[in-house]
């Protein structure tokens, strides 16, 4: 249950009592100090403009025409007009008892039901293995889309990629060259081609299917070690998003918006909406009609540029008939992205369905310096370097860590640690001291009871881990809302720290009375359901046991 949704049809009926109904729509935030309260309304100060009043005397007018429940909330004005409530122990151990019935499902949310989603990430091309810069993109994109679905759309993972032009023929030629020089002869390496030691694993494959059959050089043979290094690169990014537990549901080929005619459709859409005019032999598209830059999108050898192919897939995705379409990009797109769903609206669609995820980069370090180069290869880090280094739960949740706008400094010195101090370590010893408690009670044959009271849970440290505990579906409807998996990450690091305070001031088999214990067995179990959950959602494994115990404040 939402707080907020308990508190809302209370608030819209007094700002009808005053006049002021479908002004405004009641907002609530967690006051940043406990005593002032559980949660707190701006609406008052939002009214003042249209009520051309102080906010304080509405903020007072207000809580004369609440209508609260004294028995479960209360409420004061405070400061320049906020308004303060303040739930009573009795309202929170009732909820308690409410959404441990939910079992597992806690959490999940009708926000998105009926609706379809799609969110397009990684996206990138088979030139390569996938780098830091895609991981993040790939930890943000699959949370992003576990949100989603946990708010109750139907969700489709989609990665577009391209297999053509002239970054696959350099790639072909790349490892045309290595398996040339792997031949003994001494042939040229293409200025612009791909140097990673890849490359000379993808000719070496290639000797050993073909041989030196390929040794002329012929139009053929390019495209068998372009196909080559396509499938092998191809294979490479899929066995990486694996073991960070990603998988898509669509490949889009790039390619196929030519072969099917929908590149085409869009340059004649733009034609007869006169959006189209060739320059110095190019065709260009007119942005500046829309407060924005003129673009090439056919260059003068008759080729298109990638604004082109991105501006038919959006009106494809928009086709499909997603409610909503959730694109995550390097902040490197910022400028494409906007172009593209310029054009895009002026061919008629509603671009208000596609929202855009930018990302900043990312940077390692270590002892505060910043890292560029791998220790055991000597060479830049690799996202499969780094996951075998750290494994993918650390990986993962440290891209996960700050919001997707600002940039991110990657501290292997803390991410290798197994303390306190590394957070998804702190996170995942929580759920297993819980899961340690429960195994304790079955070995001494204690069976706690599911249906337990819970009215008995009045400590202070009981009273503050249900408040928090409450706040689970709400911290997940705003971090999906917001496209900000990092705000989850935070909710549960409260939930753990809440937690081992309860568990430190109150016992539970230690409990004074056994209604008391079982009232706090139930109180852990639904502290380790939000965490299963929560952890689940970030893509993070929830571990019974850990090896190493971290000393816990």
């Amino acid at each position: 249950m939402l707080l907020e949704s308990y508190l809302e049809p209370y608030v819209r009926e007094a700002l009808d009592r005053i006049g002021a109904g479908g002004l405004v729509e009641p907002e609530f935030e967690v006051p940043r100090l406990p005593e002032h309260g559980d949660l707190a309304t701006t609406v008052a100060l939002q009214l003042a403009r249209h009520l051309r009043r102080p906010p304080r005397q509405i903020a007072e007018e207000l809580l004369a025409q609440l209508r609260l429940p004294g028995e479960e909330v209360t409420a004061e004005v405070a400061g320049a007009g906020f308004l303060n409530f303040r739930f009573s122990p009795t309202f929170y151990t009732r909820m308690l008892a409410r959404i441990a019935s939910e079992g597992d499902a806690y959490g999940r949310l009708p926000l998105g039901a009926g609706k379809r989603a799609n969110v397009e990430y990684v996206s990138a091309n088979p030139t390569g293995p996938l780098h830091l810069g895609h991981g993040r993109n790939a930890a943000l994109g699959d949370t992003i889309a576990n949100l989603l679905d946990w708010c109750g759309y139907q969700v489709t993972r989609e990665y577009y990629f391209n297999n053509a032009g002239n970054q696959m023929l350099l790639l072909g030629r790349s490892v045309y060259a290595r398996y040339r020089q792997l031949l003994g002869d001494e042939y040229p390496f293409p200025e612009e081609g791909y140097h990673g030691d890849y490359i000379w694993d993808i000719a070496r494959l290639l000797l050993e299917q073909y041989g030196d059959r390929l040794r002329e050089e012929t139009e053929e043979h390019l495209r068998i070690a372009r196909h080559t290094g396509e499938q092998w690169c191809f294979e490479r990014i899929r066995q990486t998003l694996r073991r960070m537990g990603i998988e898509h549901d669509v490949y889009f080929n790039e390619d196929s918006l030519y072969r099917d005619g929908k590149v085409a459709a869009i340059l004649e859409a733009l034609r007869q909406r006169e959006l189209l005019y060739e320059k110095d032999g190019a065709l260009w598209i007119a942005l500046s009609r829309f407060g924005r830059q003129d673009r090439v999108l056919v260059k003068s050898s008759g080729e298109g540029t990638y604004r082109l192919p991105d501006i038919a897939y959006h009106c494809d995705k928009l086709e499909r008939g997603y409610d909503l379409i959730v694109d995550v990009l390097g902040a490197d797109h910022i400028a494409t992205i906007e172009d593209v769903l310029t054009a895009v609206a002026a061919l008629g669609y509603d671009t208000s369905r596609i929202k855009v995820v930018l990302h900043q980069f990312v940077t390692l370090t270590e002892g505060g310096q910043q890292v560029k180069m791998s220790k055991r290869s000597g060479k830049s880090y690799t996202l499969d370097e780094l996951l075998e280094e750290l494994g993918p739960d650390v990986v993962r949740f440290f891209f996960l860590m700050r919001a997707p706008s600002t940039h991110l400094e990657f501290d292997l010195e803390l991410a290798r640690q197994q303390s306190e101090l590394n957070p998804v370590f702190y996170l995942q010893y929580a759920h297993a001291r819980i899961c340690s408690i429960f195994r304790q009670a079955r070995q001494r044959g204690i069976a706690w009871r599911e249906d337990a009271d819970t009215d008995c849970l009045r400590h202070p440290a009981e009273q503050a881990l249900i408040r928090v505990l409450l706040r689970f579906p709400e911290r997940l409807a705003k971090a999906a809302q917001l496209f900000e998996p990092q705000l989850l990450a935070e909710y549960l690091r409260e939930v753990a720290q809440q937690f081992h305070a309860f568990y430190h001031e109150c016992r539970i088999l230690g409990a004074e009375t056994e209604e008391q214990m079982h009232a706090r067995f139930r109180l852990a179990q639904v502290t380790r359901t939000v965490l299963r959950n929560g952890l689940r959602v970030l893509g993070i494994s929830a571990p019974e046991r850990m090896e190493r115990e971290p000393v816990t404040a």
